[in-house]
């Protein structure tokens, strides 16, 4: 069941032999002054049918800032610190939005782009619910991937306000996506809420309700690359994942409804490991992949307070990330479709490995496995699930 939970602060979730034991440093020094919280608005371009995008940026004093466009609720950059103060964009992205309207679209990417309605995959595209079959466009054959053919990255959402005080800046955006939309049954409202706070957090939380039955799995699909944006391969990156079991999956990336320990395979990150050391290995679940993009089971209870997800860390810039969530599943994913097609704001051409996404979410292919955490949303429910961001630096010497 889907539950509305209340906003509650965070607790920061320690692993044992974790990297969040090390120290973590805010606002470096030698960081460049910066202007207090608050949220900028500001004209993007046009829509080809003339329709204006907005751009959003979230900023707090310690150079912090998030930058994302109502087109598709994309995070187009978020700029952090390292350990010397010298500030970069961490998240691939383009430089207008004819990168995102056409670019992304053609190649498939979902660069930072809000997911829906069904995030992930559903095998074959078709599912049942309530004893009648649904089918939705297959656009990662013979799958449906991310919603069909125009998921909730290609809408243009709304403003729905914005708000800033001492510790935190906010806005909203909505939209709402018609019954049958892609197939989907019942006429959906969600909102998402993206706050930056004085803590150097990104927080965002999904809600949204239905008048009918419905399946929903809402995501966010920034890819990050600590080093900074086009700096290159993520496989020195440290990563951490609080999990202890995965969902295996077939050769089209539909889960085969087991949880398996991650014990004794190249997806075993309960200990700080480097990216790279497994993601050539020979198994299979890399390979039907070509690298990582696995859903791994979050351990402790989903719907509730956000608890630990991943932690990863840059040791030649010091940046760290923690991820928290209240979703039960966490899709961790190498980029490993990018060819060298599409260059980003750098103009360096992104190719595999060059940033890693954490897409917190229900399982893949939910509806078609009753033993997973449902994704069924009823009328008189609202699906109500927060993840969070959380940037740091790790002081010492690059590495």
């Amino acid at each position: 069941m889907f539950r509305t939970v209340a906003t509650r602060p965070l607790s920061t979730v320690l692993l044992a032999g974790s990297l969040l034991a090390a120290p973590a440093v805010s606002a470096p020094a030698g960081a460049a002054p910066a202007a207090p919280l608050g949220v900028t608005r500001a004209s993007f371009g046009t829509m080809p049918d003339g329709q204006p995008v907005e751009i959003l940026i979230l900023h707090n004093a310690h150079g912090v800032a998030v930058r994302f466009i109502t087109y598709g609720g994309i995070i187009t950059a978020i700029e952090t610190p390292d350990r010397t103060g010298h500030v970069d964009d961490i998240v691939l992205g383009f430089p207008d939005l004819q990168g995102y309207v056409v670019d992304s679209a053609q190649g498939g990417l979902f660069f930072g782009a809000m997911i829906g309605r069904y995030a992930n995959r559903i095998a074959h595209g078709t599912f049942t619910l309530d004893g009648q079959t649904y089918h939705v466009p297959v656009t990662a054959p013979p799958n449906a991937l991310h919603g069909g053919t125009k998921g909730f990255d290609k809408h243009l959402w709304h403003v729905d306000g914005t708000a800033s005080d001492a510790h935190s800046a906010s806005a909203t955006l909505s939209m709402t996506s018609p019954d049958g939309d892609q197939g989907f049954p019942g006429t959906l409202k969600v909102a998402v809420t993206y706050t930056l706070d004085d803590r150097d957090q990104l927080s965002l939380h999904y809600t949204a309700t239905t008048d009918r039955p419905t399946v929903l799995n809402l995501t966010n699909h920034s890819y990050f690359n600590l080093g900074g944006e086009g700096s290159g391969t993520v496989e020195n990156q440290i990563l951490q994942i609080n999990a202890d079991r995965y969902t295996p999956t077939d050769p089209t990336s539909i889960p085969t409804g087991e949880l398996a320990p991650v014990a004794g395979t190249p997806l075993d990150f309960r200990k700080p490991t480097r990216v790279g050391d497994h993601l050539r290995d020979s198994y299979p679940q890399l390979m039907f992949a070509r690298g990582y993009d696995q859903n791994w089971v979050v351990n402790g209870p989903s719907g509730g307070t956000p608890r630990l997800a991943a932690h990863i860390l840059d040791p030649k810039t010091g940046r760290t990330m923690e991820v928290l969530t209240s979703q039960p599943g966490l899709q961790v994913y190498t980029s490993n479709s990018l060819t060298g097609a599409y260059a980003g704001v750098s103009h360096r051409a992104y190719r595999q490995t060059d940033a890693i996404a954490f897409e917190a979410e229900h399982y893949p292919d939910s509806p078609n496995h009753p033993s997973f955490p449902t994704t069924t949303l009823n009328p008189g429910q609202t699906f109500d699930y927060t993840t969070v961001f959380r940037f740091g630096v790790q002081a010492g010497a690059p590495r």
